[in-house]
């Protein structure tokens, strides 16, 4: 055979010979194991498709990046099935009448990040849980127990996938941050566990609230304006941290790595995740960012946080369902 025959013969070999040992060294890397050849057959192909995806996306300097990460044998439908605890359609949703608004004679910083006032938790893990929801809802409660009494405690998210049903949750099938307000209200001076003392086990379990310690208490709360971004802003400046729902649905949530995350395919009104936003800032014209919390570890993201675009008309309805609780 002529050489330059072979060699065209042989890239594609080395092309497959190298994305199997690719596949092979990621499923080491995160331990997975796969119950039949087909299976792994199967898992390969999805893992292809979303290297393929990743290549592409960082061709076009979108002004943010993706890499593979732990979820890459997954579609992004079965990944937004398994992690993203929300389902709601919020087409026409208005906030409540007495909604935080913001005042236009207010100030506002270029920078805020409560992070750095240590009103933040560290990132925590829902797995393989749709409880995103409850994430949210204790980031929000441990920043504003910490902003009135001084003391940041990590509290119970898997008191909220047991114990909230009454009021419309349903534990690894979803929530709402709202109706998780609701509950810790109910508790009135017992209030939310601490998560020492009611740990996570990312699966649904009997609600054992009686037996822990409370970590904090709140009277009541409140929503932020719908779709104002100007609100959000202000409520994140003024309030602390923001329980915030978006639409996480694309490819490109699922393996975001760094930078300022805008996605043309977002929807503002179906919204699949919650979140907490603890923070903004500006990288520029047209770089307007929130500093937001998500619940997936460190291993995900910048290190288990996303810069998420602010001033961009709402994107991925950021601004569309968000509210805090009152200590």
């Amino acid at each position: 055979m002529h050489k330059l025959a072979l060699l065209v013969v042989l890239i594609p070999l080395v092309f497959a010979v190298s994305l199997e040992e690719s596949f092979g060294a990621w499923t080491r890397l995160h331990g997975k194991n796969y119950a039949s050849k087909a299976e792994f057959n199967h898992r390969f192909a999805v893992y292809k498709d979303n290297l393929q995806f990743i290549e592409n996306h960082n061709r076009q300097n979108l002004g943010f990046t993706v890499a593979m990460n732990k979820f890459g044998d997954l579609t992004r439908h079965e990944f937004a099935a398994r992690y993203n605890g929300l389902r709601i359609n919020a087409t026409g949703y208005k906030s409540s009448p007495n909604a935080y608004k913001h005042d236009p004679l207010v100030e506002m910083a270029d920078i805020v990040d409560w992070r750095t006032k240590g009103a933040v938790t560290d990132i925590k893990n829902q797995q393989q849980c749709g409880s995103c929801w409850a994430f949210s809802t204790t980031g929000s409660v441990e920043g504003a127990w910490k902003l009135k009494n001084g003391n940041l405690v990590s509290l119970s998210e898997q008191q909220l996938v047991d114990c909230s049903g009454d009021f419309g949750n349903e534990g690894c099938d979803g929530g709402l941050m709202d109706s998780a307000f609701q509950y810790i209200i109910s508790m009135k001076t017992k209030g939310i566990d601490t998560e020492d003392s009611y740990e996570y086990t990312a699966e649904d379990g009997n609600c054992q609230a009686a037996q822990g310690k409370t970590g904090a208490t709140i009277t009541s709360f409140k929503d932020v304006q719908a779709q104002s971004e100007p609100s959000l802003t202000s409520a994140i400046q003024t309030i602390g941290p923001i329980s915030v729902a978006i639409d996480a649905s694309q490819s490109s949530f699922q393996f975001y790595s760094s930078g300022i995350y805008y996605e043309k395919y977002c929807s503002s009104t179906e919204l699949d995740h919650g979140v907490l936003a603890v923070g903004y800032g500006s990288q520029g014209a047209n770089k307007d960012y929130y500093i937001v919390k998500n619940s997936w570890g460190t291993d995900w993201g910048n290190q288990g946080y996303i810069l998420m675009s602010r001033n961009r008309q709402n994107n991925c309805g950021i601004a569309t369902m968000s509210s805090y609780p009152i200590v």
